[in-house]
């Protein structure tokens, strides 16, 4: 059975083998972003929060931020640089708002560099690891039914505090960053906590339908590697959660996902051709609807399609039928 000392440790030594391998580069967070390190990060973030929610939050909290910096920095790196990547196939996007685009990748990959050194993530034995060892090492370590207790506990209180989220933007939207890029932020933990946890939860399918369901249930989403479970393992005692509403949070997941990214696409050039062009906001954006094939109808067209799709899938309390309870076997 593993514990979670075991389960961060997994994790950490796939970073430590990053960590040291980048090291012997030129341009190590260069490398690290172009091997994927951010899928570890999300993983060991994703640890440290839930366990901030079972024991020992301070403890947790400090190492929590440790790995979110580091993912926060890769993901700023991945926003500017996919858009460029994006844009430089596009003759109809000026030469300016890729070249912006570009130079702010730079920028920020030199910033995580400068925070690998300081924050001493880097070497043969790189010393920001061994320091988070050291901490996990003295947590509160529990037994393993008491500790799936908690994770249930930690659901629970996780999806209380999203539906608070949506009924606080009264399940209008008006921000793409701010509230539907944020909710689905939310919601994606949700998912990530199966893949870090390596096997202690599982799914269980009760056959709980309803003639809704099944809109949810699209090949891309049943099929999807993603959605499978990690073996159980040694494990012996295990969160279960529901097949179907689980499948359903996904769509969720990527639905918000494809609207996000369009709404994120028009905030990317309408910076670029702000810090450019010399322009207001609302000058830089008015080009940005042209460029990218919408206007402020478009805009309002994809805050409006995730206030729809949240209305009916938070009405039919999808997520407060996640949980399917505790299972032990002997």
């Amino acid at each position: 059975m593993k514990n979670g000392l075991a389960r961060f440790e997994f994790y950490l030594q796939k970073m430590e083998a990053l960590f040291v391998a980048s090291s012997k580069e030129k341009n190590a967070a260069l490398w690290l972003y172009t091997n994927n390190a951010r899928t570890p990060l999300f993983m060991l973030e994703g640890l440290a929060k839930l366990y901030a929610g079972i024991h020992n939050k301070k403890r947790f909290e400090k190492i929590k931020e440790y790995f979110k910096l580091l993912e926060d920095e890769l993901g700023a790196i991945d926003y500017y640089d996919s858009f460029a990547r994006e844009f430089a196939q596009d003759a109809a996007i000026p030469t300016a708002v890729t070249e912006y685009l570009q130079a702010q990748t730079r920028e920020k990959i030199q910033h995580l560099n400068d925070i690998l050194v300081t924050e001493k993530w880097m070497g043969d034995t790189p010393v920001r690891i061994n320091k988070i060892r050291k901490k996990l090492s003295g947590a509160d370590w529990l037994k393993p039914k008491e500790e799936v207790k908690g994770m249930l506990d930690f659901y629970s209180s996780s999806i209380e505090e999203i539906e608070v989220f949506v009924l606080f933007a009264n399940k209008s939207f008006t921000d793409i960053e701010t509230e539907v890029h944020a909710l689905r932020r939310k919601l994606r933990w949700l998912s990530i906590y199966p893949q870090a946890l390596q096997g202690t939860i599982q799914l269980t399918d009760s056959s709980f339908t309803d003639e809704n369901i099944h809109n949810y249930l699209t090949p891309e989403i049943v099929n999807s590697p993603f959605n499978k479970m990690p073996d159980a393992g040694s494990n012996t005692v295990f969160l279960l959660i529901e097949k179907n509403y689980f499948l359903a949070l996904s769509w969720m997941i990527a639905a918000l996902g494809k609207l996000k990214d369009g709404g994120l696409k028009i905030m990317a050039i309408t910076e670029a051709l702000q810090q450019t062009g010399n322009l207001t906001h609302d000058e830089a954006q008015k080009q940005a609807f042209s460029l990218s094939g919408t206007d402020e109808n478009g805009l309002k067209k994809i805050l409006s399609d995730a206030t729809d799709i949240c209305k009916k899938y938070f009405s039919e309390k999808y997520l407060d039928k996640l949980i399917h309870g505790i299972a032990v076997v002997k």
